[in-house]
């Protein structure tokens, strides 16, 4: 990576599904990963498209990998998504949700109120991220209320998301039957979208040149950063492999087999 081409570093972006784990188990020694930001005195982020958790269990999570880090340095995508509605729609309406309870929950505590059932109200908004549980009904509800004018907002685009067993479908799959069924395309928050990646900017306080994404998708957290002027370094712990990486026109700034190789080679 040239050395003059950005300024120095001061912010760390980290995706987390593929590049600190897949599923329950670890890619790498997360602590000694966060230890090295530290040591480069850098700010960590970890940037995520998964909108299936609350912040509160991402902190859990890193915590049992011994890393405690603030609230504020973890973006989810669920998060990112309430942000937008409360831009969008009014205070306290109602929000029909496809997806796990930790969306819905994220999305509660911007006080709008999740409706589940047919009938009960007309919602005012329409998102849909991973549901583990998706039916027939779900989409069938979604699709009506979209055909009938209401905002569609889906969390992220990811077709798959790496597993501890493989490769696993992901909210994009989710979403594009319902997508299909209405007619209308999502209002799409998650990466390659600025939402995730200018929240973190906004709390970091740095400029986009500032600051280094590392990833495993070319497709969203590699692609959403040039777009952002955002350094970006791709890991081959996740989905993308090194033949895909030969197949995409603009490559990342770095590639490496792990994020802490990444970080030993800045």
């Amino acid at each position: 990576m040239s050395e003059n081409k950005y300024p120095p570093l001061k912010t760390i972006l980290l995706d987390m599904d593929g590049v600190l784990w897949r599923g329950y188990e670890p890619v790498i020694d997360i602590q000694v990963l966060f230890d090295k930001i530290h040591q480069l005195g850098c700010q960590a982020f970890c940037v995520t498209n998964n909108s299936t958790q609350t912040i509160e269990g991402y902190l859990e999570k890193l915590s049992g990998f011994g890393v405690d880090i603030s609230p504020s340095q973890i973006i989810t995508s669920a998060e990112a998504t309430a942000s937008y509605l409360k831009d969008h729609i009014q205070g306290e309406s109602p929000v029909y949700v496809v997806g796990e309870d930790g969306l819905k929950e994220t999305i509660s505590r911007y006080s709008f109120n999740i409706i589940e059932e047919s009938g009960a109200v007309q919602p005012a908004a329409v998102v849909v991220g991973l549901d583990l549980k998706l039916t027939y009904e779900k989409i069938y509800l979604a699709s009506k209320y979209i055909r009938e004018g209401v905002l569609f907002v889906g969390t992220n685009p990811d077709k798959t998301f790496p597993y501890a067993g493989g490769i696993a479908p992901g909210a994009g799959s989710i979403i594009s039957p319902i997508e299909s069924a209405s007619g209308t395309a999502p209002v799409m928050i998650g990466k390659p979208e600025k939402h995730l990646y200018q929240l973190a900017l906004d709390r970091s306080g740095s400029l986009p040149g500032e600051a280094l994404m590392i990833g495993d998708r070319l497709e969203t957290d590699i692609l959403g950063a040039q777009r952002m002027g955002i350094r970006t370094g791709l890991v081959l712990t996740g989905i993308t492999s090194r033949d895909g990486v030969q197949k995409w026109q603009q490559k990342p700034d770095m590639i490496a087999e792990t994020a802490q190789d990444i970080l030993e080679n800045l």
